[in-house]
């Protein structure tokens, strides 16, 4: 299943990747001229204290414990390019989100409750003529090996701010989004060090690359990713001969109304298809 979570959307990696270890930087404080300082000493504190900066990130923006997200990803793949928006609140405390996610044209509500990922897509009906379907990500990530949040929250997982260093921080500048001040940041994280590193890395290479917005209070505002997923063998591809597949993954989040309400709530469970156990065959299927 991990494999085809990377190449249908890459949103796990993407979004879950991204929040955190690059969220983050409060204090854009250079010390520029402080005595007799060698540039490339001040050059070296901006750093370290931008790697701090990111690496805190995180647990500055959830403390907020709520905010407005919006997502787009766009995946390009054979001349062809899928473009989908998501736009919700987040719970950084409990992991629960609700979202409206568009994606050619069709319009899906989806609802993260208590570790568990509903859908319901316009249009469609489930098994049994039920309007959701449910799969619990605590099962589909223990298969993985995984955190559940990892998989259900966007903004989740102290583990990817280890997966950077003071060479991989470059302060870009600064910049207003929505009106709000923000420094912007280029953030290298070694693949390596992620959780499932040794997979993520035949997909997309050692470094994934990205840029995060911080506000003054070291809070994410934006974050985009852009990657190249290769399909590995057991997404269908030979073993040898033909090149894997690959899809340009690019991925942009915003972070907006810290504190506001997130209403998530589980439907009713008479119009909920449970499809877990689909979910975890394919992804024994393709590990």
């Amino acid at each position: 299943m991990r494999s085809k979570r990377m190449t249908a959307g890459a949103i796990a990696v993407a979004a879950v990747t991204g929040s955190v270890a690059l969220t983050g930087c409060g204090g854009d404080g250079d010390s520029e001229e402080k005595g007799a300082s060698s540039s490339a000493s001040s050059g070296a504190g901006a750093r370290e204290e931008g790697t701090a900066a990111v690496r805190t990130a995180y647990d500055r923006t959830a403390e907020a414990e709520t905010a407005r997200m919006e997502i787009e990803v766009k995946a390009a793949a054979d001349g062809r390019t899928m473009t989908s928006n998501g736009r919700g609140t987040l719970d950084m405390a409990e992991g629960d989100s609700v979202m409206t996610v568009t994606a050619e044209g069709k319009r899906v509500e989806q609802r993260v409750v208590d570790q568990v990922l509903y859908q319901k897509m316009e249009g469609q009906k489930a098994q049994g003529g039920r309007s959701w379907v449910k799969i619990d990500l605590e099962k589909v990530a223990d298969q993985q090996g995984v955190n559940p949040q990892q998989i259900g929250d966007p903004a989740q997982s102290a583990a990817y701010a280890k997966a950077i260093a003071d060479k991989d921080v470059t302060k870009v500048g600064t910049e207003k989004i929505d009106g709000v001040d923000t420094t912007r940041y280029k953030v290298t994280v070694d693949v390596a060090e992620l959780p499932g590193g040794a997979q993520l890395r035949r997909q997309i290479g050692p470094a994934l690359p990205m840029e995060v917005w911080l506000d003054d209070q070291g809070r994410l505002r934006r974050q985009q990713v852009d990657m190249t997923v290769k399909a590995s063998a057991a997404d269908g591809q030979p073993e040898s001969g033909a090149s894997p597949q690959q899809v340009k993954v690019s991925t942009r989040m915003e972070f907006s109304d810290f504190g506001t309400e997130v209403d998530a709530e589980a439907p009713p469970a008479k119009q909920v298809a449970d499809m877990t156990d689909e979910a975890l065959q394919g992804g024994r299927k393709q590990s």
